[in-house]
C-alpha cells in the first residue's frame, strides 16, 4: 500500500483548513435521528489539536447568540473532508479513544460525495467504520448504508459489533479495507465486519464505485445515543492520526 493522505495532527490550535471542513448546515432545524448537538464552527472548544491529538469535544453549553441556533443544549463538532479530499478504494486507519458517558455517539464513518441521478443518501452510500455509544461502553459497531440496506424504507442493513473493553480509555485502530469487490472493518487488525459487492451487480446494494469522503464527530442523544448523562461532560474523542492509503497493483 502506498499512503495517499494523512492528518498526525502536529499544529496545536483549530484543524488544518486544508484538510479538514465542519458540517453545521443542519443546525438551526435540529440534526437528523433526534440528535440533541449544536455542530460548531472554528471554536478551539469543540475542535482543536493539542500535543499531536485532534480534540472533538461535546459540551454541556447553549450558543444561543450563533446566527444559526437552533435551541440545542450541547455543543460538539462535525469534522468532514468534503469538498477537499475523496476516495474510491483503499484502506483506511484512525488511531482514536472514544468519549465515556451515557448519550455519547462518536462516530468514524464515509459519505458518498453525491452527483447525478439521484445519487444522495442513501443511493450514493455510507460506510461506518466505527460508531460507539457510550450506554454500551465496551463494544463497537460497523455497519453499510446503500439505497437497498437503510433505515429509511429500504432493508435494515446488518450492523455487527466488536468487543472493545477499553473503547473509552485506550487508543484503538480503526479499520476499513475497500476494495471494488468488498468492504471490510476491523479494529486493532481484527476482521470483524464484511460486505461483499452482489453478483448480480446491483447497484442500488452496491454504490461503492465512487469517492466517498471522511467525517469525524460527536453526536449527543438520539435514536442511537439515548438518554444523556450530564454529568459526563465535557466527553472528548481523542485522534491519534488519520491515514488513507491506495491498493498497489501487483
Amino acid at each position: 500500500m502506498t499512503l495517499i493522505w494523512s492528518d498526525e495532527f502536529t499544529t496545536n490550535g483549530l484543524p488544518d483548513p486544508r484538510k479538514w471542513a465542519y458540517d453545521t448546515e443542519r443546525n438551526r432545524w435540529g440534526w437528523y435521528n433526534n440528535e440533541k448537538q449544536y455542530y460548531a464552527a472554528n471554536r478551539l472548544e469543540n475542535a482543536r489539536i493539542e500535543d499531536g491529538r485532534l480534540l472533538i469535544t461535546a459540551r454541556k453549553e447553549r450558543l444561543s447568540s450563533a446566527p444559526d441556533f437552533g435551541g440545542q443544549n450541547y455543543t460538539s463538532a462535525r469534522l468532514l473532508t468534503r469538498g477537499l479530499a475523496s476516495w474510491t478504494y483503499g484502506f483506511f486507519e484512525i488511531r482514536a479513544k472514544m468519549p465515556c458517558g451515557a448519550g455519547t455517539w462518536p462516530a468514524i464513518w464515509t459519505l458518498g460525495v453525491g452527483g447525478a441521478n439521484g445519487m444522495v443518501w442513501p443511493n450514493d452510500g455510507e460506510i461506518d467504520i466505527m460508531e460507539y455509544v457510550g450506554s454500551d461502553p465496551t463494544h463497537v459497531f460497523a455497519t453499510v448504508h446503500n439505497a437497498k440496506y437503510n433505515w429509511n424504507g429500504g432493508i435494515p442493513p446488518t450492523t455487527l459489533k466488536a468487543l472493545v473493553p477499553d473503547a473509552c480509555t485506550a487508543f484503538h485502530n480503526y479499520q476499513l479495507s475497500w476494495t471494488a469487490d468488498k468492504i471490510a472493518i476491523g479494529v486493532d487488525d481484527r476482521i470483524y465486519f464484511e460486505y461483499a459487492k452482489p453478483q448480480d451487480n446491483d447497484p442500488r446494494a452496491w454504490p461503492f464505485d465512487r469517492p466517498q469522503y471522511l467525517l469525524l464527530n460527536i453526536a449527543i442523544g438520539g435514536d442511537l445515543g439515548g438518554v444523556v448523562d450530564d454529568t459526563i461532560f465535557p466527553a472528548v474523542m481523542s485522534v491519534e492520526h488519520v491515514r488513507i492509503y491506495k491498493y498497489n497493483k501487483p
